[in-house]
C-alpha cells in the first residue's frame, strides 16, 4: 500500500495485521524514552484545512517517536488565504521533499484528488462527511484490547449513536467493524441518518433504551451543528432526553461494555454523564491508542510495510 484513503482499502485481514503492528507500537511508547529510528530521513507533512486537536497532535508525535522530520502546514497564514489552489500548494510543498501527507480537509474526495498530485504517500485525517480510517483503526484497537478480542469481533453488537448524516467517523467504523464481525445498529433520530444506507451492513434504532442491556459497545457522537444547513433537530434538550448517555442510562449497561466518543464531546447534549464516572468509559484510551495505531501506519506505509519481522 502507498495511501490510506479509506477503510475499504483495507481487507480484514489488513486491518488485523495493523492492529498487531500497534501491539509493537505501544511497547515502544511504554519505553523511557519513547523514541526509535525507524524512519529517520523521512519527512512527514501535516497539512490540515480544518481545526483539529486530537489527530494533528496525534499524528506529529507518532511521527516524531519514529525519528522521521515533520513539518506542520498553517493553512490561515499561507498562500491558500490569498487564494492558491490546493495543487499547487501541495506541488509547492512536495518539491521540498516529502514522504508523506497527513491531509484533512474538509472537502470529500480531497485527499484521493491530491494523490495525483505528488509521488508521497496520502493518509487520509478526515474528509469532509466521507472517512477518517485512522480513527476507525484506533476505535478497532481500544475495542481489541478493552474486550480481550484479538482474533476479531463475532458476536459483538456495538451501537453507534448520534448524527450519523454528518460523521465521517460512523462510516469508517462501520466499514471496520463490520469487516471484523461485528453487529452495528446505528441509532438515531431520521433526520440524522444518511438520505440512502445502501450498502451499509448495519440495522439502524430510534430506540436507544431498548437497546442498552444487550450492547457490548456504545459509541457516542456529537451533533455537528456546523455542518448542518437546516434544522435537523427541534431542540438539542430533546435530543439529550432521547439519546444523551445519562448516569441511569449508563447503569443499564452490562458490566463489560465499553463507552466510547471520537472527541471533541459535547457535554450535556449527547455525554450527560461524566465519563470519568463511568466503569466502562475508554475515551482517554482511545487518545492514547491514537498514537500507537498512527505510528503503525505511518511504519506501514512508510518503513517496511506489512512485515511485521521488520518492526522496530
Amino acid at each position: 500500500m502507498k495511501h490510506l484513503l479509506s477503510i475499504a482499502d483495507l481487507s480484514a485481514d489488513d486491518i488485523h495485521r495493523l492492529l498487531e503492528l500497534t501491539d509493537h507500537m505501544v511497547e515502544i511508547s511504554g519505553r523511557p524514552i519513547p523514541k526509535v529510528p525507524a524512519l529517520r530521513g523521512k519527512n512527514v507533512v501535516s497539512l490540515f484545512f480544518e481545526d483539529s486537536t486530537r489527530t494533528r497532535t496525534s499524528f506529529d508525535t507518532a511521527a516524531k517517536r519514529l525519528s522521521a522530520d515533520t513539518m506542520n502546514f498553517a493553512v490561515s497564514s499561507s498562500s491558500v488565504s490569498k487564494g492558491e489552489s490546493l495543487r499547487d500548494t501541495i506541488e509547492t510543498i512536495a518539491a521540498m521533499g516529502v514522504d508523506a501527507f497527513v491531509v484533512r480537509h474538509r472537502s470529500s474526495g480531497a485527499p484521493e484528488m491530491i494523490t495525483r498530485w505528488t509521488n508521497a504517500s496520502i493518509i487520509n485525517a478526515g474528509d469532509g462527511w466521507h472517512q477518517h480510517p485512522t480513527q476507525a483503526l484506533l476505535d478497532c484497537y481500544t475495542i481489541r484490547t478493552g474486550l480481550n478480542r484479538r482474533d476479531g469481533f463475532d458476536g459483538l453488537r456495538i451501537a453507534i449513536v448520534g448524527d450519523i448524516r454528518h460523521s465521517r467517523v460512523a462510516r469508517s467504523n462501520v466499514q471496520a467493524f463490520a469487516a471484523l464481525g461485528a453487529h452495528v445498529t446505528l441509532v438515531a433520530p431520521p433526520t440524522l441518518l444518511p438520505p440512502s444506507l445502501e450498502g451499509w451492513p448495519v440495522e439502524i434504532s430510534h430506540d436507544l433504551d431498548a437497546l442498552l442491556p444487550e450492547l457490548d459497545v456504545i459509541y457516542l457522537l456529537r451533533v455537528q451543528r456546523e455542518r448542518m444547513e437546516e434544522a435537523l433537530l427541534p431542540s438539542l434538550h430533546e435530543y439529550s432526553l432521547l439519546y444523551g448517555l445519562t448516569e441511569a442510562r449508563a447503569a443499564r449497561l452490562a458490566p463489560h461494555a465499553l463507552v466510547m466518543h471520537p472527541g471533541p464531546m459535547n457535554r450535556g447534549v449527547e455525554m450527560v454523564a461524566d465519563p470519568g464516572e463511568l466503569p466502562g468509559s475508554v475515551i482517554l484510551n482511545q487518545v492514547t491508542n491514537g498514537v500507537a495505531v498512527r505510528m503503525a501506519v505511518l511504519f506501514w506505509l512508510l518503513g517496511s510495510g506489512a512485515d511485521l519481522s521488520e518492526a522496530p
